[in-house]
């Protein structure tokens, strides 16, 4: 059974539809929740077939592809797989390409992916750019006809939150022959559906808002098209066992259940405190995709509907220093690594990346979660005036 199979025709919401995970009602107990599927292998058919469409536990798992089918729901996609992390399933895209195709990707991405495509995927024979991709013009120049066969955005990018034109950038990946894979984890498929606007392929870390509660770790691609390049990608996670277990997809489709009012609150707060601390004393600039003053905000309006994201970063007067101090002196917000939970994080984002690292010293990368805007707020302020005092 396929994701379309799984996916409801009826014509709810997809607010509606994640909510109940597609209405799945367990078939032996009629529980609301489906029960989690825990078995490595299956019986075989007499005539030494596989009818039930399950053969081993590595690619096949019921709990798995009910996760997968809430995903493809929300992104419009033809099918979704998930992994057993978001590095996994960006990694799957290009060990899926050959030796000498070629890749374009932004300058200021998720530093993970990026140290790995200049390190990792080189050694595999994939040359690859790093550019601008809020600039067309870089885009266009960067693009190798005939070679290029991979485009990856990251939209809003991580930790500045620039804006990639998709629809734009689709039409001269596609113009050369390229697919184009988008990075949507920030915006998630609540604001932006990369599919509708020419992606061939969307990528989510689920480990982030997905999930949304800091207990899993989970990636997922879903795909416009079922093509022969989308079967490579299988065959990368099968054969290389990227796969996720059952009690964590279960999670996940858990956090898939109140994934709109989660994103939705935590949009409205990192609106909220953008705007707040765009006038204050102690901060030198607010980067949030929503501000009118963000470079990316025109294409943010037009391809993020009804929000801007949870993310923001804020950059510190008084440089490096004064940012790791007020880092230190917060209570509320949580110093750590990640994003996209229900609680409210808080990083010196340039000490993670290290020595390299596009990331301003003074920025701090702040994930607003579900908490009290006025008491992010309070905490926030008196950390920065600590800083400066």
């Amino acid at each position: 059974m396929t994701a379309s199979d799984r996916r409801s025709n009826a014509p709810w919401s997809k607010r509606t539809l994640s909510a109940q995970a597609l209405g799945r009602i367990d078939p032996i107990t009629k529980g609301v929740v489906p029960p989690i599927h825990v078995a490595t292998t299956y019986i075989r058919d007499p005539d030494n077939q596989y009818s039930s469409g399950f053969v081993y536990g590595r690619p096949d798992n019921e709990t798995v592809r009910e996760a997968e089918a809430v995903i493809a729901m929300w992104e419009d996609a033809e099918a979704a797989m998930v992994f057993s992390s978001g590095m996994a399933a960006a990694t799957s895209v290009v060990m899926a390409l050959s030796p000498g195709d070629h890749i374009v990707a932004p300058t200021v991405m998720y530093w993970a992916l990026r140290n790995w495509l200049l390190t990792e995927a080189t050694r595999w024979g994939i040359a690859v750019d790093l550019v601008d991709t809020a600039d067309l013009a870089a885009v266009k120049a960067a693009l190798r006809p005939g070679r290029t066969k991979l485009v990856w955005l990251e939209t809003p990018s991580n930790p500045l939150w620039s804006l990639a034109d998709i629809a734009a950038i689709a039409e001269l990946a596609h113009g050369v022959g390229a697919r184009l894979a988008v990075d949507s984890t920030v915006a998630t498929p609540v604001f932006t559906r990369p599919l509708e606007l020419g992606a061939d392929i969307v990528m989510h870390a689920a480990t982030k808002a997905l999930n949304g509660h800091s207990d899993v770790v989970a990636g997922v691609l879903a795909c416009k098209l079922q093509d022969d390049f989308w079967s490579k990608i299988a065959a990368v996670r099968k054969n290389l066992g990227a796969v996720l277990g059952p009690f964590e997809a279960f999670l996940l489709i858990r956090g898939l259940r109140t994934l709109d009012l989660r994103v939705r609150t935590a949009s409205a707060t990192a609106a909220t405190l953008a705007e707040r601390f765009s006038t204050h004393a102690g901060v030198a600039q607010v980067l949030y995709p929503g501000l009118k003053s963000h470079p990316g905000h025109d294409i943010a309006a037009k391809q993020m509907q009804g929000g801007f994201g949870h993310m923001l970063s804020i950059r510190v007067k008084g440089g490096e220093a004064a940012s790791i101090a007020t880092a230190a002196a917060v209570t509320l917000w949580k110093r750590a690594t990640s994003l996209g939970g229900v609680e409210s994080l808080i990083e010196h984002r340039a000490s993670i990346e290290g020595p390299g690292t596009p990331c301003p010293p003074d920025l701090l990368r702040l994930s607003a979660g579900i908490e009290d805007p006025d008491d992010l707020f309070a905490d926030l302020d008196q950390a920065l005036r600590a800083a400066h005092s």
